[in-house]
């Protein structure tokens, strides 16, 4: 977990101005250099693989670097979970505060496609532990398999975007 004062809602509002910090930073930097980390949408990609059944894996320990896209297109947060509206900032502050007093949240809510992982319910909570540098995070897990083996295609660079 990141540093602070020891007081949980000013280390929130600082974690917060951070991330948002990075994303703008990182935004302008796209723009200049022409790329960045998009974040990918379920559909699209579950669509060009051709979707061929679902299963319920259950509850899981899953790497926050596996993390890579979303459910949901109005969540505000880039391909890397930074904030990129203000507009969550509240709901984000009292997330990362309460998980620097140590409460605990319910698991996210995420689709496996491969090796990756899709939310569907979690994206503050992705964002905060991705801030505060945890390694994994708890999830419901649904897999996803496809006619075409996400092994065979990059998703971490792939852009579906149509």
């Amino acid at each position: 977990m990141a540093g602070g004062t020891g007081f949980s809602s000013q280390d929130a509002q600082n974690d917060f101005s951070r991330a948002r910090r990075g994303q703008v930073y990182r935004a302008l930097a796209a723009k200049v250099k022409g790329g960045g980390k998009p974040i990918l949408f379920l559909d699209e990609v579950v669509e060009a693989l051709g979707r061929t059944g679902q299963r319920q894996l259950g509850l899981r320990s899953i790497p926050i670097d596996s993390i890579i896209g979303t459910v949901d297109r109005g969540h505000g947060f880039d391909g890397e979970f930074r904030p990129t509206t203000k507009r969550v900032r509240g709901r984000w502050e009292r997330i990362a505060g309460a998980t620097r007093r140590g409460e605990h949240f319910p698991p996210i809510d995420v689709y496996r496609v491969g090796t990756v992982h899709f939310v569907e319910d979690g994206h503050h909570r992705v964002s905060v532990a991705r801030q505060l540098g945890h390694e994994i995070i708890e999830a419901r897990v649904t897999e996803i398999r496809t006619r075409i083996p996400p092994s065979e295609i990059d998703l971490t660079a792939a852009h579906f975007r149509t």
